[in-house]
């Protein structure tokens, strides 16, 4: 977190304990466990020492002309108007630029099931927003978030991440896309991870016994037991993400794609990457050459048809013979 952002909520919390009816004139050193613990979960003077609580109480006093006296005869701090607050403080325009837009993107969320225990708070945070004077949003016809419509399995959102954070082991239906047939799958939860929209699990599957990834909008009959797994498991989400461009992921070949972009293509490409290890290989007047490493899967694929004939495969060969495959088929679907 940002050093000035820590500042900022230093502050409130000195505000806090200065102001607090309960324990009155607290000390240098409470202030500073009282910083510590709320943004380290500690007390132990590791990440917040006396002087930066020193340079707290100095800026509050020049910044924000905070009242704030040493009382010699009970050792601590305290106001000398008890009526101020820095919570009184009128907020900048930035900042309230900032909470328009974080009342925003937490709306997003607040029709998803983990965000559901939360739906209140959110509401009245942007009613709050919306409503007042001071923040009312002149703005809010001019920028426009993405907005996706729930799918089915995100009810499992919740039980799944205590079963990860459990180590518990998990049973659920499972169907495929191709095939249809839904099979029963025991797993250890490791992940969860949105894409596009759709949130997927990923989980150690005992009967394959390795990592795989399962949309929940195909999951059923979701059991979470009370059997801990205590083995270790060899997963490092980055790891497993490492060459993917999409959900799709795991311990398949890697591949490297080299693929030639006309001239507008290339900009968008260029300002978007399909991957972080996408490299120019060359530049010319007609286009860019670029290739990256990668792992193979449908959403890449998928990505690149949507370029159409902006877009040419120089290599793999069978990447090139797929997607000419799958352009062709399209051509027949709508004939020449």
């Amino acid at each position: 977190m940002p050093q000035i952002k820590n500042a900022h909520i230093r502050y409130r919390i000195i505000d806090r304990c200065i102001r607090n009816k309960y324990k009155p004139f607290p000390s240098k050193e409470e202030l500073r466990a009282a910083c510590e613990e709320a943004l380290f979960g500690s007390e132990d003077g590791a990440n917040i020492c006396g002087s930066t609580i020193e340079k707290d109480l100095f800026a509050m006093r020049e910044e924000m002309d905070a009242p704030i006296k040493y009382s010699k005869r009970h050792n601590g701090y305290y106001y000398e108007d008890e009526s101020f607050s820095i919570n009184d403080i009128p907020l900048s325009e930035e900042e309230i630029e900032s909470l328009k837009f974080a009342s925003k993107t937490l709306m997003q969320f607040k029709d998803t099931a983990m965000f559901q225990q939360f739906a209140f708070a959110i509401n009245k945070i942007f009613d709050k927003i919306s409503t007042s004077a001071d923040l009312k949003d002149e703005t809010a016809d001019l920028v426009q978030f993405e907005t996706g419509f729930a799918s089915s399995g995100n009810e499992y959102l919740p039980e799944l991440l205590e079963a990860i954070k459990g180590k518990l082991i998990v049973q659920f239906q499972y169907e495929s896309f191709i095939s249809g047939i839904r099979k029963l799958r025991k797993t250890v939860p490791l992940l969860l991870k949105e894409y596009r929209n759709r949130w997927y699990l990923i989980a150690f599957d005992f009967d394959k016994a390795t990592a795989i990834t399962y949309a929940l909008e195909r999951m059923d009959e979701l059991i979470i037991t009370d059997e801990i797994f205590t083995q270790p498991i060899d997963f490092s989400a980055a790891g497993f993400f490492k060459y993917s461009t999409g959900i799709t992921a795991g311990n398949n070949q890697i591949e490297e794609v080299v693929f030639r972009a006309g001239t507008i293509a290339s900009k968008y490409i260029q300002s978007q990457p399909f991957h972080s290890s996408q490299r120019v290989v060359k530049e010319d007047e007609t286009g860019v050459v670029f290739n990256l490493e990668v792992l193979i899967s449908e959403e890449l694929i998928r990505d690149f048809m949507s370029y159409g004939g902006e877009l040419r495969i120089l290599q793999p060969e069978s990447l090139r013979k797929e997607i000419t495959t799958r352009f062709k088929r399209a051509v027949s679907v709508y004939g020449e």
